[in-house]
């Protein structure tokens, strides 16, 4: 008797199951289709990537390995159009090489560049560095608010790059005869508990240096 009741319960629910997929077969073959769209433009979309960053390689190897001027201004578009895709690593390449052999003379379109190739990064210590050097790049030319203004995501944080940034404030006023506020970032680095030890060093010694501390 229990077994006649275990066939029909069995039965049963191959009875619903069949029923089921008898219901629901468009929304099934829908959903499983979906899946498959997603995940050949998953893989698509990785493939796509890996190629532009072997074509952005290729580009930025074959402009930089050349002697280029300002005059050769196809090389420089190309350099630019490569600051433009974001790549994390080829985009900050691109700009440095552009600062370091002055193909781009306007500060602020250079600026504009730094944003983007911030924006670019993912990882945080990374971007701080290029925020850093952005600060390094218009500490000469600017003020000490727009100074400020650039340096703040690192002055604010616990970045590693947070001493450096303090000394080059250090310089900027010292540079500009401000010697008080000199002083008090290159206090601010020696009190600080994750003070890079040379710049701690070094602003020990310019604070016993400069006002006999």
């Amino acid at each position: 008797m229990s077994e006649d009741i275990e066939i029909i319960n069995q039965n049963t629910r191959i009875e619903k199951i069949k029923n089921f997929f008898s219901n629901n077969y468009k929304n099934i073959i829908g959903a499983l289709a979906l899946i498959l769209l997603v995940l050949i433009s998953y893989f698509g979309y990785q493939e796509y990537k890996k190629r532009t960053k072997l074509e952005i390689a290729e580009i930025y190897n074959q402009i930089t390995l050349k002697q280029i001027t300002i005059e050769n201004t196809s090389d420089i578009q190309q350099l630019v159009k490569i600051i433009e895709e974001k790549d994390p690593i080829y985009s900050a390449l691109s700009l440095y090489f552009i600062i370091e052999n002055d193909l781009v003379n306007d500060q602020r379109e250079i600026n504009n560049f730094f944003d983007l190739v911030i924006k670019s990064q993912k990882e945080k210590e990374i971007q701080n560095l290029i925020v850093f050097k952005k600060a390094m790049y218009n500490a000469e030319t600017i003020s000490e608010n727009d100074l400020l203004d650039i340096l703040n995501p690192i002055l604010k944080s616990e970045s590693v790059w947070k001493s450096h940034a303090l000394l080059l404030m250090a310089d900027y006023f010292e540079h500009n005869n401000n010697l008080i506020k000199s002083k008090d970032f290159l206090e601010e680095i020696v009190n600080s508990k994750l003070t890079n030890n040379e710049i701690k060093i070094e602003a020990e010694r310019r604070l016993k240096r400069k006002f006999g501390d």
